[in-house]
């Protein structure tokens, strides 16, 4: 059943995707790019005097940075996927592992607010392409992948030892058995001295084919130079056109287009070309300027309306579901005693049923829904303890040795 998308169109929210993502209504987006971190043990900074100065994020992961309720969240609703981090983690050690676990309760998200019809497309490069596609097969299907895209861009390096890298990965998932495919909007010319081609097979043998062949999954684009007038000085920019192309075969006119990291913009704009609808998500109030400077400047021109007319919203607190997740069950504390075996998710202590509190493992606060799933049971000191901070908080204090 497809949900009612409840967030305003054109609206850029800025804090952690995955607690935003928890507050958008499930199968309410129709595509969804994401150009997340890659795992390249790097610091990314725009530079001084570009556009997109200031803006900066980490691509490093350590241990300490996973959360108890990402943990909690894959082993309780996802073990084989709990399975595959373990796994994979024993290859890439525990900073490799947390930077997993970070991408594995993004994509369960992802999936979640999809659309039965609706896609994704995820933008990796070899770093940790091969662990991410085990991921989104464990989340997705292993029958879910549509296509793996590369697109091909020209690499004025020349490595001694290997061969110089010049392509990224893009991962295209469906949700469903059905996708958006505009075949049509995206036909690739015929080869050089081919005025049209004929189909050689079928009903429709002989009759001409008029406008090009359905295109294959290698794109070639140059990446972004210096001089680009598209350019922000945004360290990991995509150019315009490869998002133009995505958004016009994925999806159609009016649909909803999501960017949990959208950074410089890209995606948004590509989406207000396309007469998509559109939201972005990133941890960086950087995107919200950006993406003012960059209407006005690619799509505003020539336009008779103002930015204040296209109404961009600027969101700065968690959305909150309309699709009915807030019901619960009527019997979720016993269910949930009966899940937990009478043991208390903060101590591990046991106790009567009576002496336990119902109690959210993402607190409201912070983008975690009313629902059985993120419901918990503890007692009175860690229900206490935990206040209104999270699972991860919780730990630390019983760690420490803290009490009430």
């Amino acid at each position: 059943m497809t949900g009612r998308q409840q967030i305003a169109n054109r609206s850029i929210f800025t804090g952690d995707n995955v607690e935003i993502m928890r507050g958008i209504n499930s199968a309410s987006v129709d595509l969804i790019y994401a150009d997340p971190p890659f795992n390249k043990n790097k610091n990314f900074s725009a530079p001084i005097g570009s556009k997109a100065a200031g803006a900066h994020f980490k691509d490093r992961w350590t241990w300490d940075e996973v959360k108890d309720e990402w943990l909690g969240e894959i082993s309780e609703q996802h073990p084989k996927l709990g399975t595959l981090i373990h796994a994979y983690g024993e290859i890439r050690g525990k900073d490799g592992k947390a930077y997993l676990l970070y991408m594995a309760v993004r994509i369960i998200q992802m999936r979640r607010i999809l659309k039965p019809e609706g896609s994704l497309c995820l933008h990796c490069d070899p770093t940790m392409g091969c662990e991410i596609k085990g991921l989104l097969d464990a989340v997705f299907g292993a029958g879910r992948l549509i296509n793996q895209f590369i697109w091909h861009y020209k690499n004025a390096s020349r490595g001694k030892k290997q061969f110089a890298k010049s392509h990224d990965t893009i991962y295209w998932y469906g949700k469903g058995e059905e996708w958006t495919f505009n075949r049509e909007n995206v036909l690739a010319p015929f080869e050089s001295g081919m005025t049209e081609w004929r189909y050689t097979r079928g009903g429709q043998k002989g009759r001409a084919i008029p406008k090009g062949k359905t295109p294959d999954d290698v794109f070639a684009l140059p990446s972004l130079n210096a001089m680009a007038k598209e350019r922000t000085g945004y360290p990991t920019q995509k150019p315009l056109k490869l998002l133009q192309y995505l958004v016009r075969a994925a999806s159609n006119a009016g649909d909803v287009v999501l960017d949990p990291f959208c950074g410089c913009a890209t995606t948004l704009i590509a989406a207000e070309i396309e007469g998509r609808r559109w939201i972005g998500i990133d941890i960086s109030p950087k995107a919200m300027e950006l993406v003012m400077q960059r209407m006005k400047k690619e799509v505003m021109v020539g336009d008779r309306r103002s930015l204040e007319k296209l109404q961009i919203h600027h969101m700065q607190t968690f959305p909150i579901r309309t699709d009915g997740a807030q019901k619960r069950s009527k019997d979720i504390r016993h269910i949930l005693y009966g899940r937990q075996e009478g043991f208390c998710r903060g101590c591990d202590g046991h106790f009567q049923i009576r002496r336990m509190h119902l109690d959210h493992r993402t607190p409201k606060s912070k983008g975690g829904a009313d629902v059985d799933a993120n419901l918990q049971l503890m007692c009175s000191h860690c229900n206490l303890l935990k206040g209104a901070g999270t699972m991860a908080e919780l730990k630390a204090k019983l760690r420490a040795g803290k009490y009430i």
